[in-house]
């Protein structure tokens, strides 16, 4: 199929021929509308509404595939496929299987019941249209840090909440509240429909619109803050993100590939935001920022 020229109602499966790592592709391609992911057998599948595919989009991933791999564009190998919404959600449903993170938090779709263990807290989250099943290096991290981080009765904030994976887990966890902000309204009907079919009420909500837009809304004065972003993103909410760590709270960012990690430190620095901790997985670094006087003593 020629790359581009796609119906509105269909999806679009791009099958790469690689040995390259999937999550390192994404966080070079950068693409807000990639909505899925997967690597297996030597191939890393990458879906596209059919109405955000482009030739743009398909000459951006040769690009990087390229620059990854090494080589001319006359080894690459590249499928590009048309896929109705039934198919596509049959696809994507085969390729995520429940998955264990951290010592206690278990992630699963509702059709692949598992075996609980004492202490463990369990979200169901069927495949839609919206990122952050846990699968990922970079929800993955910030996962494992709200088991250490959430202490009971904390108020938190995720920005760019995806499937609200964070913020449910965080109540899970402990917290008290949590508001994830999204601008992808798709994510936000799903998150609210993953936060309803795993029983939560009114302590979790999701919101959607910019951090700017909501936080002009309401006061918001979390304890918490969870930014799994990308490094542009990222850099243009610093004054924002910076300024609920002025009053107190602890943020963690991910979402930064490793040589994006120190022009992300530096630039949140800037405002007074000091490195306490990082953590890395598969080519991704996750942070944790405290105001400066905040840091002395914090193990």
């Amino acid at each position: 199929m020629r790359a581009g020229v796609v119906m509105q109602d269909e999806w679009i499966d791009v099958t790469v021929r690689s040995d390259v790592d999937a999550a390192e592709l994404l966080g070079l391609l950068a693409d807000p509308f990639v909505q899925g992911s997967w690597q297996d057998d030597g191939a890393i599948h990458i879906y596209w509404p059919s109405q955000h595919w482009s030739q743009d989009r398909y000459v951006r991933l040769r690009q990087v595939l390229q620059q990854m791999e090494g080589r001319g564009d006359q080894g690459l190998n590249i499928l590009v496929q048309s896929l109705s919404h039934q198919d596509w959600n049959r696809q994507w449903a085969e390729s995520v299987k429940p998955l264990r993170v951290g010592h206690r938090i278990v992630i699963r779709p509702s059709w692949e019941p598992v075996d609980l263990r004492p202490g463990d807290v369990e979200i169901i989250l069927d495949p839609k249209q919206a990122f952050g099943t846990g699968h990922h290096a970079t929800t993955r991290m910030l996962l494992e840090w709200l088991e250490d981080r959430i202490q009971g009765g904390e108020s938190v904030l995720d920005v760019g909440a995806g499937s609200g994976i964070l913020a449910m887990a965080s109540l899970r966890l402990g917290a008290t509240s949590a508001l994830g902000v999204e601008c992808d309204p798709v994510a936000v009907d799903c998150a609210r429909d993953y936060g309803a079919e795993n029983g939560f009420g009114s302590n979790l909500e999701f919101r959607c619109g910019t951090l700017e837009e909501v936080h002009g809304e309401r006061a918001l004065r979390p304890d918490l803050v969870l930014a799994n972003l990308d490094r542009q993103t990222l850099l243009q909410l610093r004054d924002k993100l910076a300024q609920y760590v002025s009053r107190g709270a602890r943020l963690l960012l991910s979402g930064i590939l490793i040589e994006q990690e120190k022009e992300v430190v530096e630039a949140f620095s800037s405002h007074g935001a000091l490195l306490l901790q990082r953590r890395e997985q598969e080519g991704w670094v996750a942070l944790e920022l405290l105001m400066a006087e905040s840091c002395e003593g914090v193990n």
